[in-house]
């Protein structure tokens, strides 16, 4: 397009230019491109020289290498020895036996532990000279309903805590802690009873852990029926699970009738050695 100036002459119009190579098409863009000064900083260095990884160094020094190594085999060592250790004091390879339990199993169970006086054969059946798993033989102990039953026994006792407007979590946490303790109390109870009659048995600690443990389900009954039938329904309960377990207790456990026999067996010996006394001190 023809432009005219003040002197009347034709005149092209001056074009602005955009870019400084002079072509009209090639447009320069709004922002500098700086692509290429990070391709040429940032990734043409990756992986060459020093500075790629903070720590290659120290990755391919041999003495960080041996020091490594020689830490993992200190590691599985102490670990090696944590479980020898551990296992000697709680034999957690054996407590896998405990847990073998099913429904079947612990239907009959608790009904044997309620009603254990039609029950006649109390004999723990073995195979290979090792007592099969508690789903298989009804007489064999478990740890699956002691656990659960003193968890249940915890909550049951809150539940009636809370019905007499009682409940608080440190009462909570005392019935818990009561109850755990009068457990332990039981067994060191029976394990000292066992090393002063000096009777030999096959029962663990685990066993008469189990053994103690099965008390919990008459004092659930037993709390439950106080809650549905008042005071009256609670100890006629009670009394009935006591016995119950008593039973059980006592037809089960063969170690006990040998520590029934040594206890009257040295009563009566104590007895005899008294009256002898008494009668040589009246004759004399």
């Amino acid at each position: 397009m023809e432009f005219l100036n003040q002197t009347g002459s034709r005149q092209q119009p001056k074009i602005r230019m955009r870019g400084p190579s002079g072509d009209p098409s090639d447009p320069s863009p709004l922002f500098d491109d700086t692509s290429s000064a990070v391709n040429k900083h940032g990734h043409g260095d990756v992986g060459k020289g020093p500075d790629a990884y903070p720590g290659q160094d120290f990755l391919s020094d041999p003495m960080s290498n041996l020091a490594m190594a020689y830490g993992s085999s200190l590691a599985s060592h102490g670990k090696e020895m944590m479980d020898k250790n551990l296992d000697r004091f709680i034999p957690i390879s054996k407590l896998k036996y405990y847990f073998a339990v099913d429904t079947v199993y612990v239907g009959k169970k608790l009904g044997l532990l309620v009603f254990p006086y039609m029950h006649e054969n109390w004999e723990v059946s073995y195979q290979q000279d090792t007592p099969v798993a508690p789903r298989f033989d009804i007489n064999a102990p478990d740890l699956y309903i002691p656990v659960m039953g003193f968890i249940t026994y915890v909550l049951v006792a809150g539940l009636a805590l809370g019905t007499q407007n009682r409940f608080s979590p440190e009462i909570l946490g005392i019935q818990a802690s009561s109850a755990l303790v009068w457990l332990i109390i039981e067994v060191l109870a029976v394990l000292l009873s066992l090393y002063l009659v000096t009777v030999n048995t096959d029962l663990t600690t685990i066993d008469l852990v189990a053994f103690s443990g099965y008390k919990y389900v008459g004092m659930i009954v037993g709390v439950v029926a106080g809650l549905l039938f008042g005071r009256m329904g609670y100890y006629l309960t009670l009394l009935w699970c006591c016995v119950s377990i008593f039973v059980f207790t006592v037809c089960i456990e063969r170690w006990l009738h040998m520590l029934l026999y040594f206890i009257v067996k040295r009563y009566i010996h104590h007895f005899a050695e008294v009256q002898t006394a008494s009668r040589r001190v009246s004759v004399s």
